[in-house]
């Protein structure tokens, strides 16, 4: 349980602190009119002219007022601006303009671009992440003059790591240490993750404040998240003073949008570095990011490649083994390996089937109670077992981790991987476990000597590879071993269905196909008959020859996207609904120019699923309420949607001729059509299309219609992970 106080310290505003540091100054404006907000009480210092609360911002702010508008305008999230010895970074906060105001004398654009190419071609020699990082704070080191750099990097648990450090001695040294996540609270790590850079020049600085403090216009403080001059927590300064450090700078470690680390650098006296240079130590800390991602990728890759070596083995065997469970043991090594696990146990049919070394079938059957009330998942994963389970520090030795995957929908039936104990001593940078209390409120800790401790009823952590490798492998059970009884219940139910249009393409090859080239044959034998000269007679016989062959191909083409359909693979993602009838009307619209209608289309939520087939349920839909409202004046048609807590629901409207709804069982079957072929035109597949392809979707869809009135049809997709819609 966490403590009150440190939940407190955890909850600070430090992204509204009212003030910034004195290296730099800010100006709050109004973009409409570039009216000035707030400033800070040391802007005219910067500006060399007298700031004025609601007068029209001038000076090197004014000079560049078009470049400002037009950045403001776009969706660039930053400006820089290089004024004589100003430099102006500018960003937004809600709808205002910040901009930071920094002196740029003694910026040496030449040196530090001199520095970058060496970078570069330092960072390629490199032939691993280790060097990789040393590159980095080496060069960090020697393009900024502090007196320390630091790699540290962030494990599961938010505690940080030193991986690599550069220091002139006038600092201790930390590599190697750990420090404890509180040192970072969330919130800090929250704005880290957002602004890549932070300096404070002088630990002892007095902050300047905002005037007006609050923006009248809103009536509250400026948020400053993306603020590099933002002043810091005085929690965090007093970290700093206790630190021994005088001055630092930060650069965050992004790896695919999330915070994986942190370049930090110390001084022993204050120190500043230049804009221009701390823009070239993000470049520089960003390409190192590239370099890791691309390795962790490579790295994670291979491992998967390797586990789904070993899982083709493992489903080889099971394949061709009588008894499902027979296959999967057969090859222990690869049961184990799957995972590099180092025992396992299945329970399945009330019996416990043990391979390695684990623990005994009463403590197994103690984890497996603890697992039944786990809340519903696939994958049950933990490095720390007794954490979560206490009782289960009694086999730490063997069962320290765990992995467990349900092996089956219906019964209690389990496969769970073990992983024995793993003995270790961490050094942290001081005592993480101690707290520093006055008066009530908490202190940043004063000591950082190194301070060594034994790590106990941990297991190594699972790598994300293992865990996805778990999760395939049950699916491979469940969706191929376990689950045939229910397969084969669904298959009956299938072939039953399929019988029926098997029966209907049956009657369909007798007789609608047969009609178009009997068609065909009589009028090229008319044809021939008239061979020597062709009137307007023999031309009327040819454009009908062209219809008739037109039509058995629509069919024909219709036929095949509906049998194909069963076959294929369904590419589930976010679809944006919005879009799909976007592009659906205007399609249909090509042909329908010359009509009048009205068309009434909502903002529609996204659905989860294959966007191609959706875009033909939307197609099929949107095409028949213009086809049967053809004998309307002004058509009307709508299209509607809503978000429900377990599925999306559409529905399409319109005022044609709609139909009776004592055939509404024969809507969706194949070639059954509740209008004539002569008054409206189709194959009879297009509604049987849209049904197979919302059910292929775990999905319902019904159709609502009256004579002469108009037709309602309404179809739900289940949301992401919410599983089949039964009504």
């Amino acid at each position: 349980m966490k403590r009150p106080d440190l939940d407190t310290c955890a909850q600070e505003p430090i992204h509204i602190p009212g003030a910034i540091q004195p290296h730099g100054a800010m100006i709050v404006i109004r973009p409409s009119d570039m009216t000035v907000l707030q400033a800070s009480a040391n802007a005219a210092e910067f500006l060399g002219q007298p700031v004025e609360i609601g007068e029209t911002a001038n000076g090197a702010i004014g000079a560049h007022r078009n470049d400002i508008l037009a950045w403001h305008g776009s969706e660039e999230p930053e400006l820089q601006i290089q004024s004589d010895n100003l430099s102006l970074g500018l960003h937004r906060s809600d709808d205002m303009i910040v901009v930071e105001m920094e002196n740029s004398a003694g910026d040496a654009a030449g040196k530090v671009f001199l520095r970058l190419r060496g970078f570069a071609q330092q960072l390629a020699g490199q032939p691993d992440l280790p060097g990789a990082m040393s590159t980095t704070v080496r060069v960090i080191e020697n393009l900024t003059g502090f007196d320390r750099v630091l790699a540290y990097r962030f494990d599961r648990e938010w505690n940080g790591h030193v991986v690599a450090e550069q220091g002139n001695g006038r600092l201790p040294s930390y590599m190697d240490l750990r420090f404890p996540a509180g040192d970072i609270p969330p919130q800090a790590r929250a704005l880290y993750a957002r602004n890549h850079v932070r300096i404070i020049p002088d630990v002892n600085y007095h902050p300047v404040p905002l005037q007006p403090a609050i923006i009248p216009r809103t009536g509250t403080a400026l948020d400053m998240s993306s603020a590099q001059l933002r002043s810091v927590s005085p929690i965090h300064l007093e970290y700093m003073r206790n630190m021994g450090t005088a001055a630092s700078m930060s650069v965050s470690i992004m790896i695919d949008g999330k915070l994986w680390g942190l370049i930090a650098c110390h001084s022993h006296e204050p120190h500043n570095v230049p804009v221009v240079t701390r823009d070239a130590c993000d470049f520089i800390v960003q390409t190192l990011a590239m370099r890791i991602a691309a390795q962790q990728h490579a790295d994670e890759a291979a491992h998967s490649v390797a586990l789904a070596r070993i899982q083709g083995r493992l489903l080889g065997a099971m394949s061709v083994s009588p008894y499902w469970l027979d296959g999967l043991t057969a090859n222990v090594a690869d049961l184990l390996a799957q995972v590099a696990a180092t025992g396992a146990a299945i329970l399945t049919g009330g019996e416990c089937h043990t391979v390695g070394s684990t623990p005994t079938h009463d403590q197994i059957e103690r984890v497996i109670g603890w697992l039944a009330d786990r809340p519903d998942t696939d994958v049950i994963a933990t490095h720390a077992l007794s954490l979560e389970m206490p009782e289960a520090a009694a086999f730490a030795d063997i069962a320290s981790g765990i992995i467990a995957i349900r092996i089956s929908e219906l019964h209690e039936s389990w496969l769970i991987w073990f992983r024995p104990e793993v003995l270790s001593t961490v050094e942290w940078g001081g005592d993480p476990h101690k707290v520093v209390r006055e008066q009530g409120r908490i202190h940043p800790r004063v000591s950082f000597e190194r301070w060594s401790d034994e790590v106990r009823l941990h297991s190594a952590p699972w790598a994300e590879a293992e865990i996805t490798a778990a999760r395939d492998l049950r699916a491979a059970i469940v969706g191929i071993v376990l689950r045939k009884a229910e397969e084969l219940a669904q298959l009956s139910s299938e072939l039953q269905r399929s019988n029926k249009e098997l029966e209907a393409f049956s009657y369909s090859v007798s007789h609608d196909l047969r009609a178009p080239f009997r068609h065909i044959v009589g009028f090229a034998q008319l044809l021939r008959e008239r061979e020597n000269v062709l009137d307007d007679k023999s031309k009327h016989y040819l454009q009908t020859i062209s219809e008739a062959a037109l039509s058995a191909g629509r069919l024909v083409d219709d036929l095949l996207n509906f049998s194909q359909l069963g076959r294929a693979a369904i590419a589930h993602k976010n679809v944006d609904m919005n879009k799909l009838v976007v592009e659906v009307v205007r399609s249909v619209m090509i042909n329908n120019e010359e009509r009048t209608i009205d068309w009434a289309i909502d903002t529609l939520p996204p659905a989860w699923g294959d966007a191609t087939l959706l875009r033909q349920v939307w197609f099929n839909l949107i095409e028949n309420a213009v086809k049967y409202s053809r004998p309307r004046s002004p058509a009307k048609i709508s299209v509607t949607g809503t978000a429900e807590d377990d599925r999306t629901t559409y529905t399409v409207t319109d005022n044609g001729v709609g139909f009776d709804m004592a055939y509404v069982d024969k809507l969706f079957g194949v070639f059954q059509r509740l209008q004539r072929m002569e008054d409206f035109e189709g194959t009879g597949i297009g509604l049987a299309l849209v049904r197979r392809i919302i059910e292929r979707h775990s999905g319902i869809i019904h159709g609502e219609g009256e004579v002469d009135k108009g037709a309602t049809f309404v179809f739900a997709l289940p949301k992401e992970g919410k599983g089949k819609i039964l009504a």
